[in-house]
């Protein structure tokens, strides 16, 4: 199937330039029943693109029109035929127009009249045309509308083009190269001559479009549409983007046709990026949206059947208790405990009792005044206060001391005698010395069966990615936009590697 596609789409792209992305989807928005609105200014090949289009299918019926003010539905559905006026019958023969079309280009389409574009919403939704008292089947394929501007706004044209599932900015060609062979080459041809057994037939194309439903849409697939509508709903007062679930349901029909003309049964992540094409709206936003999906893609990776924050989460509790267990929350200070069973800091100070001689004096500062920044009294062994002595905890982890001086020197009363730093043991994140041989073996454990679950995932994320390699190729994604779906894989794997590097940083945590 996809060696067919190839073929239809090397003949389509004959003599054309940067047009093979247009090209690719236009192919598959017509084999998947949807239609299409090209953005661009004249004489890009819009019109060309869409010709070409229906040579690629064994019906060839093709309607094109260049739409205007006074555009009449006569000329796009077939004139009203006099004889049946006679028999007052108010019947159009619509043969070699749009109602009898596989195919139909519709140029500059919102410069139609209302009359048209109401009867052109019929026939989109409903694939059938009011004719008179009959109504007629319509065959159409696709229909092709084209603009250099998106419909204006208040004007009644919003359910119309939300029918447009894809959406294509067709610009004036960029490369250098591709220009000059435009200048020396004769101009291109409408007519492409497929071979008979590469054209597809009606009978295909409708079997085709039962099989397509069958496809199912990847778990991956399913992140990044939700991940987009996320973003959208986070967005929406600046994007200017509404997505109706119409629209949503139509898209993913898109998606399951990539994959099914690709040989697959469920979608992958470079299917998902041709939602690139089918959620913008203007083309002020046209840009953002794009970003939006392909940061999608690049965010999402594979789908682990594991729940990643569960893992992190798993980890994070796991440190919080190896540190509570094995390291020391704070600094752990050298302490004695006196009768009132409370914790002090033991002090041992010389001061000057008068000019000639100086006192040695033992006291105990309450530990638990280390962070209170008020003046206090320390206490003798037997918990009575020092009034003679202050003490603050002026800098942190800091006492500064003041001792009264004898009475007898009537000035300057206070002296400043010196600091005191209580001694520390441990200080914060030290190991601790006595830890159960137990706890260490279980903790051990637990980071062990943490990280070959780990493991288990970065060998499934491999074995996937050896698969995905080999579905890679598509040919409605070009090559450099396909790579943002390899970009999200090596992004999962990296951050899963980063995950197991960090189990073995636990490991060594606890030694």
């Amino acid at each position: 199937m996809k060696k067919r596609i190839n073929e239809i789409l090397e003949h389509l792209n004959k003599g054309i330039h940067e047009r093979e992305e247009v090209i690719a989807v236009l192919l598959l928005a017509a084999l998947a029943d949807q239609n299409i609105f090209l953005l661009g200014p004249p004489g890009t090949a819009k019109s060309l693109i869409s010709r070409r289009l229906s040579h690629a299918f064994e019906t060839k019926s093709y309607f094109e029109y260049l739409m205007q003010r006074f555009s009449t539905p006569e000329e796009v559905f077939g004139p009203v035929s006099i004889s049946e006026l006679k028999k007052d019958n108010y019947i159009r023969k619509t043969e070699g127009f749009l109602p009898r079309s596989d195919f139909a280009f519709l140029d500059e389409i919102w410069k139609s009249s209302p009359a048209i574009l109401n009867t052109l919403l019929t026939i989109i939704n409903e694939k059938i045309f009011r004719n008179g008292q009959n109504i007629e089947t319509v065959p159409l394929k696709v229909l092709v509308s084209a603009s250099n501007e998106t419909p204006p706004e208040n004007q009644g044209l919003e359910a119309l083009y939300d029918r447009f599932l894809v959406r294509l900015h067709v610009p004036p060609i960029s490369e250098k190269k591709s220009f000059e062979s435009l200048l020396q080459s004769s101009p291109t041809k409408e007519q492409v001559n497929l071979p008979s057994k590469t054209l597809i037939t009606h009978d295909e194309w409708e079997l085709w479009q039962l099989e397509i439903k069958e496809v199912q849409l990847s778990p991956e697939t399913l992140n990044v549409i939700h991940d987009i509508r996320l973003t959208f709903s986070e967005k929406s007062e600046d994007l200017d983007v509404y997505v109706s679930d119409r629209r949503w349901q139509r898209a993913s029909m898109l998606l399951k046709s990539a994959a099914f003309f690709c040989g697959r049964k469920e979608t992958n992540l470079v299917d998902t990026l041709l939602l690139r094409h089918c959620l913008w709206t203007t083309n002020d936003n046209r840009h953002e949206v794009i970003e939006i999906v392909e940061d999608a893609v690049r965010n999402c990776g594979f789908e682990t059947g594991f729940n990643l924050h569960g893992i992190d989460k798993e980890k994070e509790d796991l440190e919080n208790e190896i540190q509570k267990e094995l390291y020391h929350s704070k600094d752990v200070y050298e302490t004695v405990e006196l009768s009132d069973n409370k914790q002090y800091f033991k002090c041992i100070k010389q001061y000057r009792y008068d000019y000639h001689n100086t006192k040695k004096v033992t006291f105990y500062i309450p530990a638990n005044q280390m962070k209170n920044n008020d003046e206090f009294n320390p206490v003798d062994e037997q918990g009575n206060k020092f009034n003679w002595i202050k003490c603050n905890f002026e800098n942190q982890g800091v006492c500064h001391i003041k001792i009264e001086r004898n009475e007898n020197h009537r000035h300057e009363q206070w002296q400043d005698v010196d600091d005191f730093s209580p001694k520390i043991l441990f200080h914060k994140g030290d190991k601790k010395s006595d830890v159960n041989s137990r706890l260490v073996d279980s903790l051990q454990a637990v980071v062990i069966e943490l990280r070959n679950k780990i493991q288990g995932i970065i060998n499934d994320v491999d074995n996937k990615l050896i698969e995905f390699k080999k579905e890679l190729d598509t040919p409605f994604v070009m090559g450099q936009t396909r790579d943002i779906a390899l970009e999200s894989i090596a992004n999962q794997l990296r951050d899963m590697k980063l995950r197991y590097k960090d189990c073995k940083r636990l490991m060594s945590l606890i030694g």
